[in-house]
């Protein structure tokens, strides 16, 4: 099997990589009102970065994911939060699943162009990782249009979205709930509430409150019959996004720690000297190629019709990267002593930035679980066969 990238990805590789260094700084982005930059997200457009994901038929680049994930992984080695997971990669592989055709063509060229940001709110309370877990209602009525109540949680770039893809179970006329839908929302739509934050890593994500919020029937983006279909998908997209960039980010830390330890001096000798610390060093190093071949083996799952096996590898991704990541940032800032802990610094930074992306769409336990649930499954559909 080839896991080597094509001449084209290693030179998007190079390009992000480069314009990382040059262009963006962390600290800047961070002290900022919000972790976004309309100069930056505008230049990720003129490179094509926002339409990686998306068919060339609607304006995109018809990327792969392994494009996609290629930029996250540099993101994630310089510590970047820009939105670009939630928009480009989250509500852009939605909204490119909607049925609503003319919806779907209105939203994504502005998208690409990045003119306009649309974020995804799907996760409720409750849900706990459980991407079908959904207790936001919509109800029709007459003439078409539907009003929505219910709660969202962590919409990632919900302070800079201009649109709000809001998931919602339809009510039948008897009051019972039914299947899972997609409705666009206006930002500034009647009944709605926000209340922004940061996550501990500086990302930008907001909380939803929907009373009465009332759209008209060309705002049901996905049906249905296509609504939890399409969301599984672009959160697992999500998640091998998540772990590109943990991988980045294990990279990162795992270099600046063998450079600290080479010139940090102790017992008269550096650091590096000490057979314990190597040992240590190169245990942070197995579990950084590790999740790396896990990324990869994920990569390939994309491209299985299984849909049981896809999510059964997604998951098993998640919870291993998440588990190694903790591993390499813990022992990262143990290394390094109390500089490790001081907050500006760069591994305190990458901890934070390793530890929500553990806990975002699942923690690891929750993925474990979820891997027993698909093997279990995979059984059950190889003994009726």
């Amino acid at each position: 099997m080839d896991l080597s990238f094509s001449v084209e990805q290693e030179m998007l590789r190079e390009n992000v990589g480069r314009y990382c260094r040059d262009r963006l700084e962390r600290k800047s982005l961070q002290q900022s009102e919000v972790a976004f930059s309309r100069e930056h997200w505008t230049a990720f457009a003129n490179m094509d970065w926002l339409g990686v994901l998306i068919p060339e038929e609607m304006g995109g680049v018809n990327g792969s994911i392994i494009d996609a994930c290629i930029i996250l992984e540099e993101f994630g080695r310089h510590l970047v939060v820009q939105p670009y997971l939630p928009c480009a990669v989250l509500a852009a592989r939605t909204i490119e699943r909607a049925t609503n055709t003319e919806q779907r063509g209105a939203l994504l060229g502005p998208m690409i162009r990045g003119e306009l940001i649309v974020s995804l709110a799907h996760t409720e309370l409750a849900a706990r990782g459980d991407t079908a877990c959904v207790d936001t209602v919509a109800h029709r009525h007459s003439g078409g249009a539907y009003v929505l109540h219910g709660e969202k949680t962590l919409a990632l770039a919900g302070p800079i979205a201009d649109k709000f893809a809001v998931s919602a179970r339809l009510a039948s006329e008897n009051g019972a709930h039914g299947r899972i839908a997609v409705f666009l929302v206006d930002r500034n739509a009647p009944g709605m509430r926000r209340r922004d934050y940061h996550t501990i890593d500086g990302r930008c994500a907001a909380d939803l409150t929907l009373e009465e919020v009332k759209v008209g029937e060309d705002a049901l983006l996905i049906t249905e019959e296509q609504g939890l279909l399409a969301i599984e998908e672009a959160i697992d997209f999500a998640i091998i996004g998540l772990c590109a960039e943990a991988v980045g980010a294990m990279d990162k830390i795992i270099k600046v720690t063998a450079e600290y330890l080479k010139t940090r001096r102790a017992y008269g000798s550096t650091l590096n000297k000490f057979q314990a610390l190597q040992h240590r060093l190169a245990d942070m190093m197995v579990e950084l190629e590790l999740s790396r071949s896990m990324l990869y083996c994920a990569f390939a799952a994309f491209s299985s019709p299984n849909l049981v096996e896809r999510r059964r590898v997604v998951s098993s991704a998640k919870a291993l990267i998440g588990r190694n990541a903790k591993f390499v940032a813990a022992n990262g800032i143990q290394l390094h002593g109390a500089q490790g802990m001081v907050d500006d610094y760069l591994i305190g930074q990458h901890f934070k930035q390793l530890t929500v992306i553990e806990a975002i769409f699942g923690c690891s336990d929750f993925h474990w679980e979820q891997c027993a649930l698909h093997l279990g499954e995979e059984s059950f559909s190889a003994g009726r066969t």
